[in-house]
């Protein structure tokens, strides 16, 4: 019998996680899995943890303050998407875990970012390209854990070894009634994931 992992998704489509295609969810199932889905092993010094749609606008918002100009909508959608596939399968195993999960997990998770590349018509990285989102994904992830999670600057050096230090100011503006670095609600990274998904999309369209 061929391996199957179906999930039902909230529009009623269904993936199969072994075999994924490109048109097996719509852009809200993604949003609303990456905003259920959560960094730092779900643990926060805030009442919520920090969902993966929070963190992907963080790093979108911090790769395009890097930029000298400003980023291509296809370059932008794919930094919001890098993590994407974490959404599909609803978890976000902490990095340093993912090398003892095996061969068959990194083999599951090619197959959901090319999933996604696909529908998404995301562009290959450059050298250049990915070395700069890495930065950016690296330079969020030291601010999350500062600001989000609690860990002192040196202790991300030491015990995290991210050598760069946190962001004091949140690049991403705080939704009214919501302090700097605070975890959002998962309905609101949902929506607030989705519009910038929506928008990128849009501007894309637009160029074509």
């Amino acid at each position: 019998m061929t391996a199957r992992a179906w999930v039902l998704l909230k529009s009623g489509r269904r993936i199969n996680l072994f075999e994924p295609t490109a048109a097996d969810w719509d852009d809200e199932d993604l949003a609303v899995g990456l905003s259920r889905t959560y960094r730092w092993g779900g643990h926060s010094a805030w009442d919520l943890p920090l969902s993966v749609a929070q963190h992907s606008l963080t790093v979108l918002a911090i790769r395009q303050s890097m930029s000298a100009t400003a980023l291509a909508p296809n370059q932008a959608l794919r930094e919001l998407l890098h993590d994407a596939e974490e959404g599909l399968l609803s978890w976000d195993p902490i990095s340093p875990i993912k090398p003892y999960i095996g061969t068959e997990f990194k083999s599951l998770m090619t197959a959901l970012e090319s999933a996604v590349r696909r529908r998404y018509r995301l562009p290959p990285w450059t050298p250049e390209e990915y070395a700069a989102h890495k930065c950016a994904d690296r330079l969020a992830a030291a601010s999350e854990a500062f600001h989000v999670v609690g860990w002192s600057a040196v202790e991300i050096r030491e015990d995290l070894e991210i050598e760069l230090d946190p962001l004091q100011a949140d690049p991403v503006p705080p939704p009214e009634g919501m302090r700097p670095w605070e975890p959002w609600p998962p309905s609101l990274a949902a929506s607030l994931f989705l519009a910038a998904l929506k928008e990128l999309q849009r501007r894309g369209g637009d160029r074509q």
